[in-house]
């Protein structure tokens, strides 16, 4: 069916996982909605004739992170439970507290799920479970922990938490122990009940990541069995919540997604491990919540989702326009029209509170007495690496509308196209010497823009800190700065495994330094390193350089730590900052290093085929404005070679990709030099005056040539 939009009233900044629809009670089939948002205020109404018709509202307070629904198990589940800080409420749903449970978790309730007298809470890296809120079980993860979940209690007669980590596993508990580990594709931001109930055998759990992939995988005593794995094809955000209902009206519950970019999908089953997308909306903001049930009116099912600003937004079936018969106008119904009238008056009213407070300010700020308030705005921000493109993601979304963001770095970086981008881009010249300032960009937002999305990509061995100035509009004007750091080796990420038979080059390093120190340098050095000292003696991280498809293994320990990698520059890096870091604190390290020969010669064939293809591409887009020129003058092209004809006809395709990809070339021819200046500089000689006799040669574009000169060097 078409899904029309509906929109509910607005409240304050919402978190992930903050609005729920409560169960139908009694004859009324419509349902009451409640959501509670970042001002720390839980808001329940219902929907008669169109208008919100409150239920209850608390007094404001420390910000929401979670609101769950909760009751006996096997009754209907109508009890409000919300995390605030360490804390968890709970309300019923006429808006009586009757819990108020102070945990003894230290830092603030990133989590929750509750089922009948079980409560299951997580901080960054602690999880907790309690029962009748007295303590049960305590486990810490390795990684930040973003969900949880239980697999549902009457269907396999056992506790089985499942915690969502960002190192991409999900960790399967019993008690206070791990059961086991399973690997994800990507970093698991939102976990719910295939189905809504763990499908036939209760096993059953659907997952999202943050880089905006969506699987299944059945969680049995011993093990996970993967049943389905849907990749991120058209490149959407990442998944912020899910939730299974029956919208289509087929018999069998769809499952409803929202994303960070705002897109809600509806996926439907042809079979039980084939889903299908279906339909897809598009919103401006993240969805941070998403539920479908009957709420606008009885007979007609809706989804409802709460952005991240606090708008609520309804896609009904029920049909909103009425209309006539053929050839007539579009009437609207008297409900609407009333509607339209009240909202009219409310937005009057409105714009003259607006001058009235604005006038009030200016009196104010005048005044022998006066002091300035800055306005206070949540800023929601994601900045993440792109396995695809080997590009930073930038995200910022403002609760109100941005006016222009400014970007500023102290280290070399690319900016690069992103299609759904509608700011203006200016540049301004940078003096790069005395201030290392190489990078300002100003963002201009077209009005009413709330969410921009930027990309950037870096140099490795080039590190420094990536800053945006946020201005939104609103007065008077204020600006909020946010930091990204960009790391030594900033273009790899975290990978389960690593390929063994490569041949490796590695780094050795003993000194007198404790394991959280050593730690706290691969934290500097690399990406998605969890900043908590790991448990135990001893660690191993894997990670894949994005742009190369390189690899390193890190293991270290108090006193020593071991770096393999088959990228030499990859080593060269590590010890030029590790040896920085440790001189930094007073301390003496003992480097040594193993380098192999061979592995220059397998990073040249990995690196080759990029750079035949940016070549190839280059060439062919430099001949696009001669092609065209001929083909105005002679007009046909018939007497071209084919290989031209086909340069012309994808001319467009062959100018965007050239475009998205700014210095993509340069950066091959960048790293290649690295690697050979690199491969030199272990055996202690200086190679730099043949850098321009190089160049030339990865003109020309031979691999065996550019082996050659590598080994006669």
């Amino acid at each position: 069916p078409a899904l029309e939009r509906l929109l509910h009233p607005q409240v304050g900044v919402t978190a992930q996982k903050t609005m729920r629809l409560l169960p139908a009670s009694g004859k009324k089939a419509t349902q009451k909605v409640v959501v509670g948002d970042q001002d720390g205020v839980v808001t329940c109404f219902g929907i008669k004739k169109g208008e919100a018709v409150p239920v209850f509202k608390t007094l404001p307070g420390q910000k929401i992170s979670r609101l769950e629904l909760g009751g006996a198990l096997n009754t209907p589940q109508e009890k409000i439970f919300v995390a605030i800080g360490s804390e968890v409420r709970g309300f019923t749903k006429r808006g009586k507290q009757f819990l108020s449970f102070e945990t003894n978790l230290t830092e603030s309730i990133k989590a929750m799920y509750i089922s009948g007298a079980d409560l299951f809470l997580c901080a960054s890296y602690i999880y907790n479970h309690y029962c009748d809120c007295k303590d049960q079980h305590y486990f810490l993860s390795g990684d930040k922990i973003n969900d949880v979940l239980c697999l549902p209690v009457d269907k396999v007669n056992c506790i089985t938490p499942v915690l969502a980590c960002q190192d991409r596993v999900l960790r399967v508990l019993q008690g206070s122990d791990l059961l086991y580990e399973v690997e994800l594709p990507g970093p698991p931001t939102v976990l719910a009940h295939s189905n809504g109930n763990g499908g036939d055998s209760g096993e059953e759990i659907v997952y999202g990541t943050s880089d905006g992939k969506l699987g299944l995988t059945q969680i049995t005593g011993t093990k996970a069995i993967p049943r389905w794995e849907i990749g991120n094809e058209k490149k959407r955000g990442g998944i912020l919540c899910i939730d299974s209902f029956d919208i289509l009206g087929d018999g069998v519950k769809e499952l409803l997604v929202g994303r960070d970019d705002g897109m809600i999908e509806i996926y439907n089953f042809e079979s039980a491990d084939d889903p299908v997308l279906r339909h897809d909306y598009g919103l401006s903001e993240s969805i941070a919540s998403i539920q479908g049930g009957c709420v606008g009116k009885d007979g007609y099912d809706e989804i409802l989702a709460a952005t991240y600003s606090g708008w609520l937004t309804g896609l009904t079936t029920e049909p909103v326009h009425r209309e006539g018969g053929s050839g007539e106008e579009l009437k609207l119904s008297q409900e609407m029209q009333n509607k339209i009238s009240s909202l009219r008056n409310e937005l009057e009213q409105l714009q003259i509170k607006v001058l009235q407070e604005r006038d009030k300010y200016k009196q104010s700020s005048h005044s022998s007495t006066a002091v300035s308030s800055v306005p206070a705005f949540n800023v929601n921000e994601k900045f993440t690496l792109n396995r695809d493109d080997a590009s930073y993601s930038l995200i910022l979304e403002v609760q109100t509308a941005i006016d222009n963001v400014l970007v500023q770095s102290d280290v070399p970086l690319d900016l690069l196209d992103v299609d759904k981008n509608s700011a203006v881009v200016s540049f301004s010249s940078c003096d790069s010497e005395p201030n290392s300032n190489f990078l300002l960009a100003t963002y201009r937002c077209q009005a009413n823009t709330t969410r921009l999305e930027l990309k950037v990509r870096s140099i490795e061995g080039q590190y420094g800190t990536l800053q945006a100035y946020i201005t939104p509009r609103i007065q008077p004007k204020t600006c909020q700065v946010h930091q990204y750091q960009i790391k030594p080796l900033s273009l790899h990420q975290r990978t389960h495994s690593i390929d063994q038979d490569r041949p490796m080059n590695t780094l050795m390093l003993k000194g007198q330094f404790s394991f959280a120190e050593i730690h706290s340098w691969v934290v500097f050095c690399l990406p998605e390193v969890p900043e908590k000292t790991p448990a135990g003696e001893c660690i191993t991280f894997y990670f894949q350089n994005t742009f190369l498809g390189t690899q390193l293994e890190s293991t270290y320990r108090k006193g020593e730590g071991f770096f393999k990698s088959d990228n030499i520059s990859t080593i060269s890096i590590l010890k030029d900052v590790l040896s920085k870091e440790a001189t930094k604190r007073k301390i003496n390290l003992n480097i040594s290093y193993d380098v192999n020969e061979e592995s220059v010669r397998h990073t040249l064939k990995l690196i080759h085929p990029k750079l035949e293809y940016q070549q190839l591409l280059a060439k062919k887009v430099h001949l696009i404005d001669a092609l065209r020129e001929l083909q105005v003058h002679e007009g046909n092209v018939d007497f071209l070679l084919p290989k031209y004809r086909s340069i012309l006809e994808e001319a467009d395709q062959l100018l965007e990709e050239y475009k998205r990809q700014p210095a993509h070339l340069e950066r091959l021819y960048g790293m290649i030099t690295d690697l050979f200046i690199d491969k030199f500089k272990f055996k202690g000689t200086n190679v730099k005056t043949k850098v321009p006799l190089l160049l030339e040669i990865l003109d020309g574009c031979d691999q065996d040539g550019l082996i050659a000169f590598f080994d006669a060097a």
